[in-house]
């Protein structure tokens, strides 16, 4: 019979880090993921919590990233802008993609420089409906409960109260494109 320790897998010890390591653990995260300098910073201190570090110097992560921040591996404004157009194309509002840049490490400047207008804020919305099932998107037209659930799917996603309504409470699909398709119109004049 198996005991209980022999059933549930034994973990692995492994060697403390050392600069060499430390550099390959660095390459390879930034090889394998689009991340930020917080992100890659983060990553290599928790390694080094998990493993220890076995020499008496100081681990030289900050020097790691900045290099390769220099190199060209860790772009935070090309990562926050890739981040931004990925959640704005599932739908994602301006108030959650702010959140996720922020909780990603971007600086304000960059997520300020990033913010979406009120055409695209518009757009993710529209986006999010459609994929959902949400208001003439739908296959029946939602009662009260269905409608305030619609409603705080949105707000949750980032859009504000103005913009939930409208869309869920639009008539038909050819309404709700109308309106989104409204700001484009107007900015093109």
């Amino acid at each position: 019979m198996a005991t209980p320790s022999s059933t549930h897998r034994q973990k692995r010890a492994f060697r403390p880090l050392n600069p060499s390591i430390l550099e390959e653990l660095a390459l390879a995260y930034v090889a394998r993921f689009a991340i930020s300098e917080a992100k890659l910073r983060s990553y290599l201190r928790r390694k080094l919590r998990e493993r220890g570090w076995e020499s008496d110097e100081e681990p030289p992560v900050e020097e790691l990233v900045e290099r390769y921040v220099s190199l060209g591996y860790v772009d935070d404004k090309s990562f926050a802008r890739a981040k931004a157009a990925g959640l704005q194309r599932r739908g994602y509002g301006p108030r959650r993609v702010e959140q996720a840049l922020g909780a990603a490490g971007i600086e304000p400047d960059i997520r300020d420089e990033l913010r979406m207008g009120e055409a695209a804020a518009r757009k993710a919305a529209l986006a999010m409906v459609r994929k959902r099932g949400f208001g003439p998107f739908g296959m029946d037209c939602p009662d009260r409960k269905q409608r305030e659930k619609q409603i705080a799917a949105l707000l949750r996603a980032g859009h504000s109260l103005d913009t939930a309504r409208q869309l869920v409470d639009a008539a038909t699909e050819e309404e709700a494109e109308d309106w989104a398709a409204e700001i484009e119109d107007e900015s093109a004049e």
